[in-house]
């Protein structure tokens, strides 16, 4: 079997994000939690605004793949390279529940998620490398903003929306375990102006989606 070269992977990375983008991953590991919960009664305002807040989740999830693809392009050592992959894998969970929720809703998802895939592969990529260490804590503070988004959207929601509800919470316990396993892997803290930065892209994406 022929090795695949950076630039075999890279390429890869383009496919990945046109196919996350236009259809649904085939696979989860668990089930969507609010699986069993009835459809609320939503007027037609909560469910525009509902929708909106799970559009920018799932964007938030097409980012997160694309971080944490970017990041094991550039990993160094295979052992980070493997959870950064695993990581991944655990995020497709969210994608199809957002995915299914914003159907539920009759919505859909951004029509730039091609753009937040790529660029967040780019971001992955540069953070990987400059270091191990400066990934995993790159990871660890990404966690940590998107689990305060989470806990702004759940503050957000129509109060009869449970699903959604139900759906963001288990989403943001994941982060939050996502955030402690790349910190006890060696991440270390980013300084306050890349955490800047970080937060200032998340609020353009965060805008943008919510109407697009």
């Amino acid at each position: 079997m022929r090795q695949l070269t950076f630039i075999d992977r890279v390429l890869g990375q383009v496919h990945q994000a046109l196919e996350l983008s236009l259809q649904k991953p085939a696979h989860t590991t668990r089930e969507n939690p609010a699986l069993h919960l009835a459809e609320p009664m939503l007027s037609p305002h909560e469910i525009k605004h509902a929708a909106a807040l799970m559009r920018i989740n799932h964007a938030g999830e097409i980012a997160a793949q694309g971080l944490y693809q970017g990041q094991a392009l550039t990993a160094r050592l295979p052992n980070i390279r493997k959870q950064m992959e695993q990581a991944a894998l655990e995020e497709i969970d969210h994608l199809v529940w957002c995915r299914e929720r914003l159907e539920e809703l009759g919505s859909h998802t951004s029509y730039l998620d091609p753009i937040w895939y790529l660029g967040a592969v780019l971001i992955g990529a540069a953070a990987g490398l400059a270091g191990d260490q400066w990934s995993l804590g790159f990871i660890a503070e990404t966690e940590h903003q998107v689990s305060a988004h989470l806990q702004n959207h759940l503050e957000k929601l129509p109060e009869e929306d449970k699903k959604s509800e139900r759906i963001l919470t288990q989403m943001k316990i994941d982060e939050e375990q996502h955030a402690e396993n790349a910190l006890k892997a060696g991440g270390v803290n980013l300084p306050a102006p890349i955490k800047l930065m970080m937060r200032v892209a998340s609020k353009v994406m965060v805008k943008t989606a919510y109407h697009f």
